[in-house]
């Protein structure tokens, strides 16, 4: 199984130690490389951030599956492009806050994120209610990394939450410390993609379970995309040519 992580941004703004970080979480018989884009800004904080670099995660994945990648993560909490990306791939794509957020559903019956900064909050509500999880949130916490046990332990005792979401890709590993303290699951967002993506791609490879291509992530046919003149670089490769049995 090979799986391509997108650190969604600029080069220079890379992870640092992200790659030992995942080649340490993930299962042994898994290969992930994980790249950043050719371009960027080196925070997706911002919406305007976010739609410059949305096109590159696209164009990254295209590109994935036609070099025989089996699934892909976009790593970043907000899940950039992430139906966009289902739209015009046939691998499965997760984002680490979708991940996280139905891992924690399962684990309790409702969750906290602690958030590095209440700008993050709107951004994120809104993915929660297209997730349809809204029921299950019971607070964001927004606070430093030295203050998480503090905010999580209100977030437990006066907010009820039976789970803890770290809400950023850049906190991995922050959560076993964490977890000790609180006791209570806390989800790293890495681990939650990583293992998301292994679980769908193993859902593919032997059921044949995949993204549903009849409405929601239903993808452009190859012959509009020609028509319209898009680059060969943009283009779906005959993806949907193959598909559609030509």
């Amino acid at each position: 199984m090979k799986i391509l992580y997108i650190d969604p941004v600029a080069p220079n703004y890379f992870t640092e130690g992200l790659k030992d970080y995942l080649d340490h979480v993930k299962d042994v018989n898994i290969e992930i490389n994980a790249i950043p884009l050719p371009r960027g800004p080196g925070t997706l904080e911002f919406r305007y951030y976010e739609s410059l670099v949305v096109p590159d995660i696209i164009h990254k994945i295209i590109e994935a599956e036609r070099t025989g990648y089996d699934g892909a993560i976009i790593g970043c909490f907000y899940d950039p492009g992430l139906y966009t990306a289902r739209e015009v791939s046939t691998i499965p794509v997760v984002g680490p806050g979708e991940s996280s957020m139905y891992i924690a559903s399962i684990l309790g019956d409702r969750f906290s994120i602690i958030v590095g900064k209440s700008k993050w909050i709107p951004i994120i509500l809104e993915n929660i209610k297209k997730y349809g999880l809204k029921e299950r949130l019971s607070s964001f916490r927004s606070e430093t990394y030295e203050r998480m046990v503090i905010l999580g332990e209100e977030a437990i005792e006066k907010d009820g939450a039976e789970v803890i979401i770290l809400s950023c890709t850049s906190m991995y590993g922050f959560h076993r410390e964490l977890q000790k303290e609180l006791k209570v699951p806390v989800i790293d967002p890495v681990i939650s993609a990583i293992e998301y993506a292994q679980f769908l791609v193993k859902l593919k490879q032997k059921f044949g379970w995949a993204h549903s291509k009849i409405r929601s992530f239903q993808g452009p046919k190859s012959e509009e995309i020609r028509r319209w003149k898009i680059p060969e670089q943009y283009s779906l490769k005959n993806i949907w040519d193959i598909k559609e049995g030509k």
